[in-house]
């Protein structure tokens, strides 16, 4: 098929609710390591890795052969028949997941195996109730979309059973102050949302560890801790939702959460995971999981292919040291966005932990009036000069960066010298 014919056949076939970056779509043709390409033959350096999920580079050769090689060996059997793969993924996960958790569950994506951290909740608890945070994402199903905290994202009425907390948004303070002479209140606030909004008996507090699509809000130090004490005192568990801080992907720890020391009862996690490879797992104490005996099973979940390269992805990331590079490479970055706040006025914020940045736009440092319309240019300008970023935010202001974390410092080079180039593109017609 031809540009034109693909881009004709996807107005016509597809559904509109699938979004597009751009007022024409790129067509992605081929893509390798830490580069795509177009139908038109422009090569892009990918800093947004497809929604933070390509962890160790497009077609990465040794998972991919790992892949083929189970491919003409079995395929696909199901959760109710056992397979080697997937049993040997688990028991790694195991391993590099913060004690006590053990058992896994294995869906394909991160919606699922939220969905499925719900129910163990639940389950477990006898509860039903849970607590969600404003500003937050959790997946497209029906009930995901309810515990999502933002309008944009949802589709239906709300959720019953389901109430949200205000967020960490140091920058934007729900509450008007500043950190540290705020005292957390945002996570103090967390009480009165359980003792006003709620029964008092809940099943669980689900949160990312740093906010994805809300634009990588990254909370203070004491947050977690203060919040999940408060969560626990009702009966209810904590759910991480490392749909997008998984695998290394925060720098020098398998997950988001072990930066802010607190110990989760149940983790979700996908994207990073399978470099690709559509799969999803929940992560659980035992006696949570234990909780769900017979209660469901999943057609395509631990697939034997998708679990194969999930453990190939995790073996990689441990031999080339990835989660120290992240580290590295991460600090590095940020460093070089931090210079560029300070050349371009566009730029209100830079935030986040080892490959997992952002940056925040703004028309006056002073007001943080979200710069929305400029945020679009920028993808333009961005797309012009063949680099991929993401864009997020509830105002849509938010450039999202989550490139492989197998690249260098001559890629965040060369990476932050287009950028600088296309914020210096937008500004000159501001």
């Amino acid at each position: 098929m031809t540009k034109q014919e693909i881009l004709l056949a996807q107005k016509e076939f597809l559904f509109p609710a699938v979004f597009h970056y751009f007022k024409e779509p790129v067509v992605v043709t081929q893509a390798k390591d830490q580069y795509v390409w177009d139908a038109d033959g422009n090569e892009y350096l990918d800093f947004f890795g497809g929604i933070v999920t390509v962890s160790v580079g497009h077609c990465n050769e040794q998972v991919n052969r790992k892949v083929h090689e189970q491919m003409d060996k079995l395929e696909h059997v199901s959760t109710v028949f056992i397979n080697q793969p997937q049993v040997a993924l688990a028991q790694k996960l195991a391993q590099i997941a913060p004690a006590p958790l053990k058992k896994s569950f294995f869906t394909n994506s991160g919606t699922e195996a939220n969905e499925t951290a719900i129910l163990a909740a639940r389950c477990y608890t006898g509860s039903t109730e849970v607590i969600a945070l404003r500003h937050s994402y959790h997946g497209r199903s029906s009930a995901m979309m309810g515990l999502t905290g933002q309008s944009q994202w949802k589709l239906g009425p709300p959720q019953p059973g389901i109430v949200h907390a205000v967020n960490a948004y140091c920058y934007r303070c729900p509450f008007g102050l500043e950190y540290p002479s705020c005292g957390v209140k945002c996570a103090q606030d967390m009480e009165q949302v359980i003792r006003t909004t709620t029964s008092g008996r809940i099943a669980a507090l689900i949160a990312e560890p740093i906010q994805g699509v809300g634009g990588f809000i990254t909370p203070p130090k004491e947050y977690f801790k203060i919040v999940t004490d408060i969560v626990r005192n009702y009966g209810g568990l904590f759910i991480a939702d490392e749909v997008q801080t998984a695998w290394g992907r925060t720098g020098s720890k398998w997950f988001g959460i072990e930066h802010w020391g607190v110990q989760p009862d149940i983790i979700t996690s996908a994207k990073g995971l399978g470099n690709g490879m559509p799969i999803g797992v929940t992560i659980a104490r035992p006696e949570v999981a234990d909780a769900m005996k017979g209660v469901t099973i999943s057609t395509f979940g631990g697939n034997p292919v998708v679990t194969t390269a999930a453990k190939a992805v995790i073996d990689f990331i441990e031999e080339q040291n990835l989660l120290a590079n992240t580290e590295q490479t991460g600090t590095y970055l940020k460093s070089k966005l931090l210079d560029l706040q300070q050349k371009h006025r566009l730029i209100g914020d830079v935030r986040g932990m080892g490959l997992l940045l952002a940056v925040e736009l703004v028309e006056d440092r002073v007001t943080k009036a979200p710069a929305t319309a400029a945020t679009l240019q920028l993808m333009e300008a961005a797309r012009q000069n063949r680099i991929m970023v993401g864009r997020g935010g509830l105002y849509g202001n938010v450039l999202r960066l989550s490139p492989p974390m197998n690249i260098g410092r001559d890629d965040v080079d060369e990476f932050t010298k287009r950028l600088d180039a296309s914020l210096t593109q937008v500004e000159s017609v501001l």
